[in-house]
């Protein structure tokens, strides 16, 4: 089966709405993988201290509840709102996130995804609001009162009205998962998830989704099979299993060195252009993703916490005491029926003689990922759209100097956005900064692309002017 690059209305609509999709799927997924790490140390420690851990302690024990409790949360909280509008935002955000966590009974992963945004998208609308009408001097002040005001107002609204509500949409939701888990029926979201997967959904799906729900689980049993659904490598290795067999040209040559990328380094989207140049193996993932997920529900298997990325060594690392073998049988099982389906349609397949469709697939592949990730094309190369002046701190002098700067841009009759941030918050998208000798260095690294103008006096408005003059030209 080729890959068409040809597209009519009705796949330019499709594509749009996957594009969405994605693009929503990795703010979601931004949100949590910057802080998986905090996610692995809470894991380890829940899977070594509780009393059926590995080395129970009740002292060290004692570290579990408040870090699932207040720790996580406010990291999502904090990220999603940095996400939106930077290190202010994450500020508001993590303030707006505490009155979520303080009213709610249980771990309050889905509210931080409301309140850390919309805390960002709050303080971000408000900036806006004022962009231009304070006086030269008074930017720190009223900065740091609009932060604390605006996150403290968002705290108490999260407390008292939307707290309750994600508890209970939370409680439901939960209750829901437990269903279909007993009901045996947990099998059949592998229907949903391999196919996702390949559209660069996974992190989405498993860091959005799967990880709340595995996280109340794990405080209530102390594993969740969710964590299982999407990070198991097992389908993915019986594709490249199968090429590596029966395949031929340049998709058989480099499955073995794509298995090890695959399922030691749990990069699995290095498996999705073979499944790509040949759409109908989906049946192949899809069929070991729900033999794999039977297994997990029949032998009570469960991790302790989200193994990113997904390699075989995370998911043993992740594995509770005495639960390490459900867990490697699932996997196991998974690989062996999607290679058993893979290789039959490998065998029968035509793609996998054309090497020119694995080099199309890999392409596709590509393109799909950059949009799963929002990237765009790069910054033209006429007049700067946006001008940084980044300080150490991002609030005193760099504000002031914004405010100058930007006055007399207006006054020259130009249309270029002006702003101000911390050395190390520049954002990427900036083409100028103005900063301090004694930051040039720092704030090259930040933001690398950017035409770094050093400054001495930032109410210096002799550099200002020659600045604008060139601009002119």
């Amino acid at each position: 089966m080729e890959i068409s690059s040809k597209t009519n209305s009705n796949t330019k609509g499709g594509s749009s709405g996957k594009a969405k999709l994605q693009k929503f799927g990795a703010f979601l997924s931004g949100m949590v993988m910057p802080n998986i790490g905090a996610f692995i140390a809470w894991g380890l420690i829940t899977a070594l201290f509780i009393p059926t851990g590995w080395l129970p302690n009740e002292y060290l024990g004692k570290l579990v509840g408040p870090m699932i409790s207040y720790l996580l949360p406010v990291l999502i909280g904090y990220t999603g709102g940095k996400l939106v509008y930077g290190t202010r935002g994450g500020v508001v955000g993590a303030i707006a996130t505490m009155g979520v966590i303080i009213g709610s009974s249980i771990p309050m992963f889905l509210g931080a995804m409301i309140m850390g945004p919309l805390g960002g998208y709050c303080i971000k609308k408000f900036d806006k609001l004022i962009d231009g009408k304070i006086a030269t001097g008074f930017e720190m002040l009223v900065n740091n009162f609009s932060s604390g005001i605006l996150g403290g107002i968002l705290a108490i609204i999260a407390y008292s009205v939307i707290g309750p509500v994600v508890n209970s949409f939370s409680v439901a939701l939960g209750n829901a998962a437990q269903w279909v888990t007993n009901a045996k029926l947990l099998p059949l979201i592998a229907i949903f998830v391999e196919p996702g997967k390949i559209l660069f959904l996974n992190n989405a799906i498993n860091h959005g989704i799967f990880d709340p729900l595995g996280i109340a689980q794990v405080k209530e049993v102390g594993k969740s099979i969710f964590f299982l659904l999407e990070s198991n490598p097992g389908p993915g290795l019986g594709i490249l299993l199968a090429y590596w067999m029966y395949g031929k040209g340049n998709a058989k040559q480099s499955a073995p060195g794509a298995i090890i990328i695959q399922f030691l380094g749990g990069i699995h989207e290095i498996y999705f252009p073979y499944v790509l140049m040949n759409p109908v193996l989906l049946l192949a993932v899809i069929g070991g993703g729900m033999a794999a997920d039977l297994t997990f529900v029949i032998t009570g298997a469960g991790l302790v916490a989200s193994p990113s990325p997904g390699s075989i060594f995370a998911e043993i690392a992740m594995s509770p005491k005495g639960g390490l073998t459900p867990v490697l049988l699932g996997i196991l099982v998974g690989a062996v029926v999607s290679f058993l389906i893979g290789s039959i349609i490998v065998k029968n397949s035509n793609a996998a003689e054309d090497d020119s469709i694995f080099d199309s697939a890999k392409t596709l592949v590509q393109g799909m990922k950059a949009e799963s990730k929002g990237q765009k094309a790069e910054m033209s190369a006429k007049a700067p759209a946006l001008i940084v002046f980044a300080c150490d701190a991002g609030m005193g002098s760099s504000a002031m100097g914004e405010s100058i700067l930007k006055k007399k841009i207006n006054d020259a009759g130009l249309k270029i956005n002006v702003k101000h941030s911390a050395v190390s918050e520049i954002p990427k998208d900036a083409e100028v900064v103005f900063t301090q000798e004694s930051l040039a260095e720092r704030a090259s690294q930040s933001c690398p692309n950017a035409k770094i103008i050093t400054i001495k006096n930032f109410l210096d408005n002799k550099v200002y002017d020659e600045y604008i003059k060139t601009l002119k030209k």
